[in-house]
């Protein structure tokens, strides 16, 4: 385990469990005590955790873990789910993507197609993002259309937030919006943790002849501060085969197409 991904896990612990010791971390890893005490006192460097005598306890923030601490989490459902999410979209359309981990799986899919990759003037495919981190994955792998959004950049998620960002997506027309959430659930619709990112992707359902939430099994049904768009609004859930059939069925009794990976 890498020292991101035993941060990661550290981090879930304490999400859970609100605290937990050295000794109990090192056992829970299988690493030695002095490691698990340079992973606490790095973490409490970057204000993730509050150092206590023996162990740690969770600060509020690690309900909002920075993109590098989530890329362990769910990651083989996350690859899955973003070629799913990729598989339906088409040449010539104009794609939105917000960040997150499962997006990024998205981006990283889109680029391998060959017949959405046309030169920057013919291009195949036109995909508007406010996340620094996918525009970079899209560049390097391919020769799409990219279209970045302003506004300030978020260094949790890499995305860009705000009143400059919101005047661009207002006079773009989308075909489809491919959107990462913090929570899906049937009443409370799509949510995101922080109200800046859930702005800018509201905007992008705003402009979306489609819209489809991608989100790992993990997120359905739960909450989260900030609304993106009511149920009524999502055309299609792409999420992976841990779903339980009652939490999908819920979904598609609310009109919500399944797709399952």
């Amino acid at each position: 385990m890498d020292r991101y991904a035993r941060w990661n896990a550290l981090l879930e612990i304490l999400t859970d469990s609100g605290r937990i010791s050295v000794e109990d971390a090192a056992e829970r890893l299988d690493v030695s005590q002095a490691t698990i005490r340079r992973d606490f006192d790095q973490l409490a460097q970057q204000q993730m955790i509050t150092r206590t005598r023996g162990g740690a306890v969770a600060n509020g923030v690690s309900y909002d873990l920075p993109l590098r601490y989530k890329t362990a989490k769910h990651a083989p459902e996350k690859q899955r789910i973003g070629a799913a999410a990729a598989a339906l979209v088409s040449p010539g359309m104009v794609v939105a993507l917000n960040g997150g981990t499962t997006t990024t799986e998205v981006a990283r899919a889109l680029a391998v197609r060959p017949e959405l990759t046309g030169g920057v003037d013919d291009a195949q495919l036109t995909v508007v993002t406010n996340a620094l981190n996918i525009a970079n994955e899209l560049l390097v792998r391919s020769r799409m259309k990219i279209v970045v959004t302003g506004g300030v950049v978020r260094p949790q998620s890499f995305e860009l937030v705000g009143p400059l960002g919101g005047n661009i997506l207002r006079d773009v027309t989308l075909d489809i919006a491919l959107l990462g959430v913090d929570a899906l659930d049937v009443t409370l619709g799509a949510a995101a943790h922080h109200e800046g990112e859930a702005a800018m992707n509201s905007l992008m359902v705003a402009r979306a002849r489609r819209v489809v939430i991608i989100a790992d099994s993990s997120k359905l049904g739960g909450h989260a501060f900030a609304r993106i768009c009511p149920i009524d609004r999502i055309d299609t859930l792409v999420t992976d085969f841990n779903a339980t059939p009652e939490t999908l069925a819920a979904f598609s009794a609310a009109g919500v197409k399944i797709v399952t990976a």
